[in-house]
């Protein structure tokens, strides 16, 4: 995030796209619905109706997969109406003109064939927003998580720097995190292509600084993302660590996942509770849950806190930082002697210039966002003010591609996917508390009660809901909310593995999943006998 959490309550016009963020952040989005009882105004595009999509004033509910569309004809009308901010793009960008100049094959009209948004909705959108004194987009999964993922997140990064709505208070590109520390994760270097503090792994001075720690040699090619290693499980990968994810269930394309796993020689998982993942496992190390766990975690916003253990570890449980040190030094590894979560801390801080200012002292008095280069420097909530890090913003030409699957004769729906509020992830936690299962006992598939009639589906009733890699078979509910041709589930349910269905391509760069779009076929079958 560019800006921090409590700059929710401050821009004039919020683009929230790709985010169902009363469900997926019912807290942060507290702030959000603060700002629009102040009077701001909210302009959200998802292909659902979405409950952030009632409270809005502005709802572009645009095909799933076709956000770059959108983004290039909402940009085309920026530049057409002439409300670019020139003084911000000489003094802060490069590449601007290249841009501006290749937004005129992208009309609205043509956004228009593509994502079944209004032309005039696509120019009320981009005039709000480059209108605004204060504009602010928020993201999260539904932007990332196409084979386009980082097409979308440039482009919306062209519509902040055309606009000048980064580096100020009440802007910025703001991408809501899924879980609690997933930030903290990928400043301490758990992405193939950093060291720790995002320090790239292909650069010299920092595998000078690495071999320095370590006192051996530190490989200076991309390292493998977890895409890559299921792929490579039995012919050049035969043992495998998974620590606090379940993978069975979260990944797509499950089958392929199954089998990946159930080749390797050694599965050892760590978690706190029993998994479809652990039930793999050859070795399972119990953790300690969030309330045993001494540490710090670095949130959605980079603000860096320290966690206190509440109780004591139970039974054979440790810390995380605690097995993997052992496993480590058991395996004659140097490195990993540490004593305590403060000397692993009190490393990344000496290793890592965005953390060089903190200390394990420093961050249980106060909780600081990253970067905070000095011990008195005061932290840093809102990013690129006055300045670009790295010298310039830079526009990027992107054009529009369709999803790696498309609707088809055979397959003519498309089936979107997410969460919901009741059920946190894979209900690894959530699952077992009595309570939430009042809430929400079981999935369903989301129709529209047009199309249910039309495909013979019933409130209540039962489909079997196929792709090209499997099929399931799926409670139909029938709801507005999606628009007709499109279906939605939450991968939540193990009982209801929709992640059989999808996995029809990743992001070239990142290797993220296409979990948003799947082209599939629904059949009325009667109940099942086992429910």
């Amino acid at each position: 995030m560019s800006n921090p959490l409590a700059d929710m309550e401050k821009p004039d016009v919020f683009f929230c796209i790709g985010t169902n963020m009363t469900e997926c952040h019912p807290v942060a989005a507290t702030r959000l619905k603060k700002a629009l009882a102040r009077g701001a105004k909210l302009i959200v595009a998802d292909p659902r109706r979405i409950p952030l999509a009632d409270m809005a004033h502005l709802y572009l509910p645009l095909r799933v997969g076709s956000d770059v569309a959108l983004l290039l004809g909402m940009a085309h009308v920026i530049a057409r109406e002439g409300l670019v901010d020139r003084e911000f793009i000489e003094a802060r960008t490069a590449g601007g003109e290249e841009f501006l100049a290749h937004l005129r094959l992208y009309p609205p009209s043509w956004a228009e064939t593509i994502t079944g948004v209004p032309v005039a909705d696509i120019e009320k959108a981009a005039l709000w927003y480059a209108q605004a004194d204060k504009g602010a987009i928020y993201y999260t999964l539904g932007i990332t998580e196409h084979i386009c993922g980082v097409d979308n997140v440039q482009s919306l990064c062209n519509l902040a720097l055309m606009t000048g709505n980064l580096g100020r208070e009440g802007t910025g590109i703001n991408p809501l995190r899924g879980q609690n520390n997933i930030q903290g994760a990928g400043d301490c270097g758990a992405v193939p292509a950093n060291f720790p503090g995002f320090q790239p792994g292909s650069d010299p001075g920092s595998q000078a600084k690495f071999k320095g720690l370590y006192g051996r040699e530190v490989d200076l090619d991309r390292g493998m993302t977890k895409v890559t290693a299921l792929d490579l499980c039995g012919e050049q990968i035969f043992a495998m660590l998974i620590d606090g994810e379940n993978t069975l269930v979260s990944d797509p394309n499950r089958q392929h996942c199954e089998h990946a796993l159930k080749s390797l020689d050694h599965l050892v998982v760590i978690d706190i509770f029993p998994t479809e993942t652990t039930d793999l496992a050859h070795v399972v190390l119990p953790a300690t849950a969030w309330g045993e766990t001494e540490g710090t975690c670095t949130n959605t916003e980079r603000r860096v806190q320290r966690l206190r253990a509440a109780v004591p570890p139970q039974g054979e449980a440790r810390p995380d930082w605690w097995i993997v040190s052992q496993l480590a030094q058991r395996l004659g590894i140097s490195g990993f002697e540490f004593q305590s979560a403060k000397e692993v801390f009190e490393e990344l801080c000496g290793l890592s210039p965005i953390y060089a200012g903190l200390s394990w002292e420093r961050v249980s008095q106060e909780a600081l966002h990253w970067p905070v280069p000095t011990p008195d420097h005061p932290g840093t909530p809102v990013l690129h003010q006055g300045e670009f890090k790295n010298g310039r913003g830079l526009f990027k030409v992107i054009n529009y591609r369709d999803p790696a699957e498309t609707v088809s004769e055979q397959f003519p729906v498309w089936l979107t996917t997410g969460r919901r509020l009741q059920s946190y992830h894979t209900r690894t936690q959530t699952g077992r508390a009595q309570g939430i299962e009042y809430f929400l006992s079981e999935e369903t598939l989301e129709v529209h009660p047009e199309d249910a009639r039309e495909w013979g589906l019933e409130e209540g009733g039962w489909c079997r809901m196929a792709s090209v890699r499997g099929a399931i078979e799926i409670k139909v509910q029938t709801t507005r909310r999606s628009p007709r041709g499109t279906v939605f589930a939450s991968f939540a349910f193990s009982e209801v593995p929709v992640n059989i269905l999808t996995g029809s391509g990743y992001d070239p760069v990142t290797q993220t999943a296409e979990l948003k779009v799947c082209p599939v076929r629904l059949d009325p079958i009667p109940q099942p006998q086992t429910v």
